[in-house]
């Protein structure tokens, strides 16, 4: 599959950032914002980017920045705004605090997809990302039935989805889709290269 064949990489960076205490998007890792490692990351593969994030400073990037439908519902908010929003079947859906993910874990994601699938997720040491991630916009419709019971949990989608498929990660892969949420976590990867 190439990058032609119309792939939109959806960044989720509407969190309140309570342990970081500031925008995760925004925070410097190696001279630049978490959210440009992502993009990055992603440009190689997709067609298009988008935000999902209620903050304006998001518009700096020149992304399209997509608000959440359903307000303060977490991440499965999020990520059912940027599909109904995305004209691509295929959708990688990462959040911003993962600075570390590399193209080569998004190709594995790509390569591990097949047209019977739902969703491809990454599962790091038996953890299981629901936030690195190939969804197909199909899921739309099981995500706006669990928010509009008031359901907010990423997992709860994945146990209601049909066809999964996890994708199992090495110990350096796994390093790579850590979740970066504090300021420890920050100074780990900075005290690691």
């Amino acid at each position: 599959m190439s990058k032609d064949q119309s792939i939109t990489g959806i960044i989720l960076a509407g969190g309140k950032s309570s342990r970081m205490r500031t925008d995760k998007g925004f925070v410097s890792f190696k001279e630049k914002p978490f959210v440009n490692h992502i993009v990055d990351a992603l440009k190689p593969l997709v067609k298009n980017i988008m935000i999902v994030s209620d903050h304006s400073q998001y518009d700096s990037l020149g992304y399209k920045r997509v608000e959440d439908v359903f307000p303060e519902a977490g991440p499965l908010s999020g990520l059912y705004s940027g599909l109904l929003q995305s004209g691509s079947d295929l959708n990688f859906v990462l959040s911003c605090d993962v600075p570390l993910i590399t193209s080569e874990i998004l190709k594995k994601l790509l390569n591990a997809y097949t047209k019977e699938v739902n969703a491809v997720v990454c599962k790091a040491d038996a953890r299981i990302m629901p936030l690195v991630g190939l969804y197909n916009k199909n899921c739309i419709a099981v995500c706006k039935k669990l928010l509009e019971n008031d359901e907010r949990r990423m997992m709860r989608l994945l146990e209601t989805l049909d066809n999964i498929t996890y994708l199992a990660l090495n110990r350096t892969q796994t390093q790579q889709v850590k979740n970066i949420n504090s300021t420890k976590d920050l100074n780990d990867i900075k005290d690691e290269g």
